[in-house]
């Protein structure tokens, strides 16, 4: 299998997949084989990671089914294999009410992260919109992102692009439980 025959989208269904999406180290691992296939050896060292751990990482993904061998070849008698993600995006579903949006929070892991030398955008806005600027807000920074993402050049450095747009609770709710 070449990275060229890999499904569109994979959505996250199964208790085992959402485990293997919530660690910070997996998620490091499926962003450096995002764009291109890698051995285990290429991502220890691209996530800092010693190879027993990533093997074990990789190992988990692979079993969640999201990502894949997509290639081998025998190197000095050993099978070198080649992972990539098992689509070219993997959906996860909303969070329950209550819990912990993964996604953000890797977000926020890997802005944390990010080297503070580096040139950076980082904006909270406080909008006032009705439903329809709301979804019409929503759908342009999808096509916004889906229209770099074609840009994109595995030969180029790693940008990472997270968004959030959603209805806060209500103050009262929150005042309430502060008390």
């Amino acid at each position: 299998m070449t990275t060229d025959d890999l499904p569109e989208t994979l959505h996250v269904t199964t208790d085992e997949q959402l485990r293997a999406v919530s660690s910070l180290t997996r998620h490091r691992i499926m962003a450096v084989l995002r764009f291109e296939p890698a051995t285990i050896t290429q991502i220890a060292g691209r996530v800092g990671l010693a190879k027993g751990s990533s093997s074990y990482h990789v190992r988990l993904l692979e079993r969640a089914g999201l990502v894949k061998v997509v290639r081998t070849r025998k190197v000095r008698g050993v099978t070198e294999r080649y992972y990539a993600m098992a689509a070219r995006a993997i959906v996860l579903p909303d969070p329950g009410t209550g819990q912990p949006d993964v996604l953000m929070r890797h977000a926020v892991a890997d802005l944390e992260a990010a080297p503070v030398e580096g040139e950076r955008y980082v904006r909270m806005a406080h909008l006032r919109l009705t439903e329809e600027q709301f979804t019409e807000l929503g759908a342009r920074l999808e096509e916004l992102a889906d229209e770099y993402r074609q840009l994109s050049d595995p030969a180029l450095p790693d940008v990472s692009l997270a968004f959030a747009l959603f209805r806060p609770g209500s103050r009262e709710q929150g005042e309430g439980e502060a008390k």
